[in-house]
């Protein structure tokens, strides 16, 4: 059966350092009019801000399963943990024809290499979470995940998923694109063969990332380093690559991003004089108390960092994330 273009350019030019990062995406959320009633669900800040850094992979599952357009609408119902998809009005059951499909088209996608995917929220095929499956009798119930969507995130584990409509909330979408861009550079250090300095290098400028989001997953790979001489590379990278998702996985808080610019800024209090000390001390304490963003405390320590040529604190992957242009950070 064949299915749309394997993927869409961005109109832009992509920024240094991300080039040929590709998101599986939704087909809808780019403006494709796959919608059952012929329509999209065109999201302006996917299409019109991150498509200057993304390539995207639109899938439409409903659609390249043979459904058409326009259709008959669909649903989930029965068991939550093992729903069967319906069409509205028919009863048609589409849900063996589905899962098929899904388990054929998750393969495909193993050639494109992706580094996150987008999904439509609410869909009885693309739904991550909380979408509405309908029991036998009563109320529907949003404990549900789209059919193609479970299937993915089964075959995907560690790829970064998202929901469009979770896009919304600033933490989420800067967790999601800094969840990106960190597997992106996993991959390609994956890919070169992921040699013991290399992953020491590697670890190195992600701890103060790391920590900011799970301490204890920061001990965890700091001790899988510790002892890579005991794994081949191989097991080494399988066990790094699993945790590292994992931590980024876990939410970021003030609290541990106070944490985190604490620490780095010990890296630079030698150098500092009295009045400097007192000022970083005065926009973190803004910054803990919700009265600035976190770019706030961020800029004032890349500023000293630059002054005091501190090469360590200035390599740190945590200062610079994900592109500025985004400005995620002007928001959390």
């Amino acid at each position: 059966m064949a299915g749309p273009p394997e993927s869409t350019h961005p109109k832009k030019s992509s920024p240094a350092g991300s080039h040929g990062i590709r998101i599986g995406i939704s087909s809808c959320l780019l403006g494709q009019e796959v919608r059952w009633d012929g329509g999209h669900k065109r999201d302006r800040f996917i299409t019109d801000t991150l498509g200057d850094y993304f390539e995207w992979v639109p899938v439409c599952p409903e659609l390249e399963v043979g459904m058409g357009v326009p259709r008959e609408t669909v649903r989930l119902t029965g068991d939550t943990e093992a729903p069967r998809m319906a069409g509205v009005k028919s009863g048609k059951d589409w849900t063996a024809a589905m899962r098929d499909y899904s388990r054929e088209r998750v393969r495909g996608l193993e050639k494109m290499d992706l580094s996150g995917y987008l999904l439509k929220s609410d869909s009885p095929s693309c739904g991550m979470e909380r979408v509405r499956v309908y029991p036998g009798k009563g109320m529907a119930v949003r404990k549900g995940v789209g059919i193609f969507a479970r299937i993915l995130m089964e075959h995907f584990p560690l790829l970064p998923v998202e929901e469009e409509g979770r896009l919304c909330d600033p933490g989420l979408r800067e967790n999601f694109i800094e969840r990106v861009f960190a597997f992106r550079r996993w991959r390609d250090l994956e890919a070169s063969g992921c040699r013991r300095g290399d992953l020491v290098a590697f670890h190195t400028a992600h701890k103060f990332l790391i920590l900011s989001h799970s301490p204890r997953h920061y001990q965890v790979l700091g001790r899988l380093v510790a002892a890579a001489k005991s794994h081949t590379p191989q097991r080494l990278a399988a066990l790094y690559g699993g945790a590292l998702m994992e931590a980024l996985r876990v939410p970021a808080t003030v609290k541990k991003h106070c944490n985190v610019l604490q620490h780095l800024a010990g890296y630079l209090k030698d150098g500092m004089d009295a009045a400097e000390k007192r000022e970083l001390g005065e926009v973190l304490e803004d910054y803990r108390r919700g009265l600035v963003p976190l770019l706030v405390p961020l800029t004032l320590l890349r500023h000293h960092v630059r002054r005091h040529e501190a090469a360590y604190v200035r390599d740190q992957i945590y200062l610079n994330p994900h592109p500025k242009e985004l400005m995620l950070r002007n928001h959390v």
